[in-house]
């Protein structure tokens, strides 16, 4: 099993963000590559924090994955993680300061101060889903639009950083000479630069393309989260490395199902003959059917409870239940006979009102369901 990532920088749920920064900061400085040189257990720590870092960083991820862990971000294949060492000391800047990408307190990249590799932009999709395809899992397969290297584009080393991507600067301070680096200008760090554009390309050399991407969404996942595909997003010029398809989820109603987390609810209508007498009712399921037992004299407003009915945890927790709401339908015309019949009863006293303790109230069901 994955290793927690607040375990991993050594802080609580409740960490605040600067308490987070600052937790990564320690463990980046304490297995930094230059400090551990040849030691593979130190660059695998390294590296998960920074993966740690990247996450509980941001509050919209940090907050995926409070409510659903790793599977927000590797369920079905999505990744959070992956990380590569230019995405690791891209985040330096934030943590350290722009110094850091060069030579500062005895630390350098680790792996020399070659070019970076650009990353093409991500793209953004929304995918509906039926609650069958969400209790069940689905593999969808999805029409893209992205940007990608055009066929016979051809790029060539930066002339202004000689493909290093990097511009080195020397400043002399009151504790001596401290090197830096920044991202050329005149490549955007990618240490190469357009030589070849074909007809019908872009100024970088893109074409759009239209490409069908295969989605394998989990089971449980719900109305908002987003998944990653990795390297779906647009392409990035010259070495670059693709950007990411970010995955909306967002769940398309269903006809006689409400889901509230892992629970269903469902709306039973039965006639005042069935409530009085009691009876037996087939339900439909999203997977199957279940017979249940309705008592005599069952009240509307009753709600009866199957466990395991409901939708399954996204992280393997078992299933959610489902609600059956009970609701006793009155109806609307009678014929002359069965209003004689009704009009006998209003003063007969099994026909009066008369709950019990057991029988709840309108606000105490209310509060049954939000407590």
């Amino acid at each position: 099993m994955k290793e927690d990532f607040y375990d991993i920088l050594g802080v609580s749920k409740g960490a605040s963000s600067g308490e987070i920064k600052k937790a990564y900061r320690k463990k980046a400085i304490e297995f930094h590559p230059d400090k551990n040189p040849g030691d593979k257990a130190a660059e695998i720590n390294f590296k998960k924090a920074a993966e740690a870092y990247e996450v509980l960083s941001d509050s919209r991820k940090k907050s995926q994955y409070d409510q659903f862990g790793h599977a927000a971000f590797e369920s079905g294949g999505f990744g959070g993680g992956g990380m590569n060492m230019d995405d690791i000391f891209s985040q330096f800047g934030d943590i350290f300061g722009s110094a850091f990408g060069g030579n500062f307190d005895g630390f350098s990249s680790g792996f020399g101060q070659g070019q970076s590799r650009g990353k093409g932009s991500n793209l953004r999709i929304k995918v509906g889903l039926s609650l069958e395809e969400i209790v069940n899992g689905v593999d969808k397969k999805i029409k893209v639009k992205r940007k990608v290297q055009a066929p016979g584009v051809t790029y060539s080393s930066c002339s202004t950083c000689k493909g290093t991507g990097q511009i080195m600067r020397v400043t002399n301070t009151i504790l001596g000479r401290m090197q830096s680096s920044s991202p050329c200008p005149a490549c955007n760090g990618s240490g190469q630069t357009l030589s070849n554009r074909p007809a019908g390309s872009d100024s970088n050399g893109m074409i759009e393309n239209e490409e069908t991407v295969s989605i394998k969404i989990p089971a449980g996942v719900e109305e908002g989260m987003q998944l990653k595909v990795t390297g779906k997003g647009n392409e990035a010029t010259g070495n670059g490395i693709a950007g990411d398809l970010l995955v909306l989820i967002e769940e398309i109603p269903h006809d006689n199902f409400v889901r509230e987390g892992n629970h269903l609810h469902l709306d039973l209508y039965i006639s005042i003959s069935e409530a009085v007498l009691g009876v037996t009712k087939e339900i439909s399921l999203l997977e199957g059917k279940v017979r249940i037992k309705l008592e005599s004299g069952i009240q509307s407003g009753k709600t009866l409870r199957l466990r395991s009915k409901g939708v399954g945890d996204l992280n393997g927790y078992g299933k959610g239940d489902l609600l059956v709401h009970v609701n006793v339908w009155t109806p609307k015309e009678l014929n002359k006979e069965q209003k004689q019949f009704f009009k006998k009863m209003i003063e007969d006293d099994n026909f009066k009102p008369a709950p019990s303790k057991t029988d709840k109230s309108f606000f105490e069901k209310v509060k049954d369901m939000f407590s």
